[in-house]
C-alpha cells in the first residue's frame, strides 16, 4: 500500500510539471506566430522576469502571490470537502468591505487597527460563504449556482454598501483608502527583499496553508468535513452532522477568501478597492491555483507563487512587443492541462490498482 501511495504521489507531481511545461509552450508558440524575432526574448522574460529586478522584483512576486495563495486555499478547501466554491471573488468583496470599513471608521483602536481589519475581513468572507452553504445543506441548491449569484450580488451591492457607509473616495468610484494604522506591517520583509511594498501578507498566507493542512489531515473535524464531501449519506449514517459541516465548509472557504481581501487591500502600498461592475480577478485565480496544487493546502503555496512569478514576468514583456495578458493565456492553458491530468490520474490509479490486485497488497 505504501508503494501505491508513493507511485500516485509521483504521478501527481509529474502531472503538475507537465501541465506547467505544456502551458508555457502554448505561450511560446503564440509568440512565435505573432512576432517570431522576439519570441525567445519574450520566453526568457516570462521565465526569469521575476528576478530581473533582483530582491525587489522577487519581493513583488511574493506580494502578488499572497492573495492568490489564499483564494487557492479557499477553492481547494471546498474541493477537499466535496464542494465547488466558485464564489471566492464575491467573498473577497464582502471581506474587503468589512476590512475597509473598520480600517477607516475604527481609528480609535490605534496600533491594533490592522488586526481588527483583518479579523473583520475574515468575518465578512465567512458570512458571505455560509449563505450558499445553508442553501446547499438545507435545500440541496447547487453551490456553483449560488456562489455565482453571490458574486454578482457583491458587485452591485458594493455601490449601495460603500455609499451607505460613507466611505467612497470623493467623486471617484473607489473606496477611500484605509487609515495608515490599518495597513499590514512590513515586519522585516521590506529589509530582506529591499522592497517597501512587501508586508506580512505572504507570511499570513503560508501560515493559513499550514493551519488548513493540519485541520484537514490531523483533526477529527477535518476528517468529518472530508467524509461528508465523499459520501454525505454515509457520513450521516456514521453520526456526522452533514448539514452543519457543509455550512462550516463553505464558511471557512469564505473566510479564507475574506483573508485574501485583507492581504490585498490592507497592503502597505495602498491598494484601493474599485467600486465597479467587475469581479475581483484574484478570486478566479484561486481556481487555477487549486487545480494546479490538486487542492493540497501546502501545494497552494507553490502554485500560487508560480502564477505570481509568471505574472511578474508578464509585466516585463512590453519591450519585446508582447502584451502582458499573454501570461493570462499561459495560465489558462496550465489550468486546462491540469484538468486533463486529473483524467490521466484517474486511469493511472485504476491501472495501478489492477496491477497490485494480484500482488502483495500489504507492502
Amino acid at each position: 500500500m505504501g508503494k501505491i501511495k508513493k507511485v500516485l504521489g509521483n504521478i501527481n507531481f509529474l502531472s503538475a510539471i507537465l501541465a506547467i511545461l505544456t502551458g508555457i509552450m502554448v505561450g511560446f508558440v503564440i509568440m512565435l506566430i505573432v512576432k517570431p524575432g522576439s519570441a525567445f526574448g519574450g520566453l526568457f522574460t516570462i521565465l526569469f522576469g521575476g528576478f530581473l529586478d533582483g530582491r525587489e522584483g522577487f519581493g513583488d512576486v511574493l506580494r502578488y502571490a499572497a492573495p492568490i495563495i489564499l483564494t487557492g486555499l479557499s477553492v481547494g478547501f471546498a474541493f477537499k470537502t466535496g464542494l465547488f466554491n466558485i464564489g471566492a471573488s464575491g467573498q473577497m468583496a464582502a471581506g474587503a468591505f468589512f476590512a475597509i470599513y473598520v480600517g477607516i471608521k475604527w481609528t480609535f483602536l490605534g496600533d491594533f487597527l490592522w488586526v481588527a481589519a483583518v479579523l473583520a475581513a475574515i468575518i465578512g468572507g465567512f458570512l458571505w460563504g455560509i449563505v450558499p452553504g445553508i442553501l446547499k445543506a438545507h435545500f440541496n441548491v447547487n453551490e456553483v449556482v449560488t456562489t455565482i449569484m453571490m458574486n454578482w450580488i457583491s458587485v452591485f451591492g458594493a455601490f449601495i454598501a460603500y455609499s451607505s457607509a460613507d466611505i467612497v473616495g470623493g467623486t471617484t468610484q473607489n473606496a477611500q483608502k484605509v487609515n495608515q494604522a490599518a495597513a499590514l506591517p512590513n515586519l522585516f520583509l521590506d529589509k530582506i527583499f529591499d522592497n517597501p511594498r512587501l508586508d506580512i501578507g505572504i507570511l499570513i498566507a503560508i501560515l493559513a496553508a499550514i493551519v488548513i493542512h493540519i485541520v484537514l489531515n490531523k483533526t477529527t473535524f477535518g476528517f468529518e468535513l472530508k467524509a461528508v464531501g465523499h459520501n454525505r449519506d454515509g457520513a450521516k449514517y456514521a453520526g456526522i452532522n452533514s448539514k452543519r459541516n457543509i455550512i462550516l465548509s463553505m464558511g471557512i472557504a469564505g473566510a479564507l477568501a475574506g483573508l485574501a481581501a485583507a492581504v490585498l487591500y490592507l497592503n502597505v502600498s495602498g491598494a484601493t478597492y474599485k467600486i465597479e461592475q467587475n469581479l475581483i480577478g484574484e478570486g478566479f485565480d484561486g481556481i487555477a491555483v487549486a487545480l494546479l496544487a490538486l487542492s493540497h493546502p501546502l501545494g497552494a503555496i507553490a502554485s500560487g507563487t508560480f502564477f505570481a512569478y509568471i505574472k511578474a514576468g508578464g509585466l516585463e514583456l512590453k519591450p519585446w512587443g508582447f502584451d502582458q495578458n499573454l501570461t493570462g493565456i499561459i495560465t489558462a492553458s496550465i489550468v486546462y492541462f491540469s484538468a486533463l491530468s486529473l483524467i490521466f490520474q484517474k486511469y493511472a490509479k485504476q491501472i495501478i490498482a489492477k496491477f497490485k490486485k494480484g500482488g502483495d497488497v500489504s507492502e
